[in-house]
């Protein structure tokens, strides 16, 4: 077990090199880290690049999430596992850490919020309630503040709590009982991940100069 908890996170950090938004800055003959927020992420290159740069950036580093984790569903289902969700989840751990942390780019890549959207549809395979969750908080919390990053982090957080209410009246389908604990740490470890990367964002969301969606300048 450990070591294909081992292999699903090489296998998942493998996929997450793929940098989107900085291969499509390389087409457009910059680095994008040195532009906008510095991230090579969906929002900057949203910025950066323009909406039809943005989409592509979200969509490329949400399916690579996607992908992993089907692979690590269908190498490790056949070989009598039951701990398949868990497995999922370390899966998409290491796709955000690929993402987050590309060796090739010094360890500068994005904050995951992309890849872990990814990971979430990835967990279709076992259960709808947490995509469903996902986009009414992301959504919601847009509509109503039109901060990306405060809608990331509430749908972060909503993960994490989700996660271990469901879990304990034993509505995620796939996860093994001893592996309940092992799916809320490494839930409570995406969230941790997730503010730690966005620590510049709060700060700017704590004293009103955070960048809203659709906004032309800095507020």
């Amino acid at each position: 077990m450990i070591l294909q908890k081992i292999l699903c996170i090489g296998i998942g950090y493998g996929f997450g090199l793929f940098q989107t938004a900085f291969l499509l800055g390389k087409w457009n003959h910059i680095d994008i880290r040195n532009y906008g927020s510095g991230n090579s992420g969906t929002t900057n290159a949203m910025r950066t690049l323009g909406k039809k740069s943005g989409l592509i950036t979200f969509f490329g580093d949400s399916l690579k999430a996607v992908f992993a984790i089907i692979l690590t569903y269908f190498l490790f289902q056949g070989i009598g596992t039951d701990h398949s969700f868990v497995l999922a989840l370390y899966t998409g751990f290491g796709v955000i850490l690929g993402h987050n942390f590309p060796f090739y780019m010094h360890f500068r890549g994005g904050k995951g919020i992309a890849a872990f959207a990814g990971m979430v549809a990835g967990l279709l395979i076992f259960d709808y309630k947490f995509v469903v969750c996902a986009a009414v908080i992301f959504f919601g919390m847009l509509f109503l503040t039109k901060y990306v990053s405060l809608s990331s982090l509430c749908m972060m957080t909503g993960f994490f709590v989700e996660m271990i209410v469901f879990g304990e009246l034993g509505l995620v389908h796939g996860l093994n009982e001893n592996d309940k604990l092992e799916a809320y740490i490494l839930a409570g470890i995406l969230l941790i991940l997730s503010f730690i990367r966005h620590h510049d964002n709060i700060k700017r969301l704590l004293n009103g100069t955070e960048r809203r969606i659709g906004s032309k300048k800095e507020d």
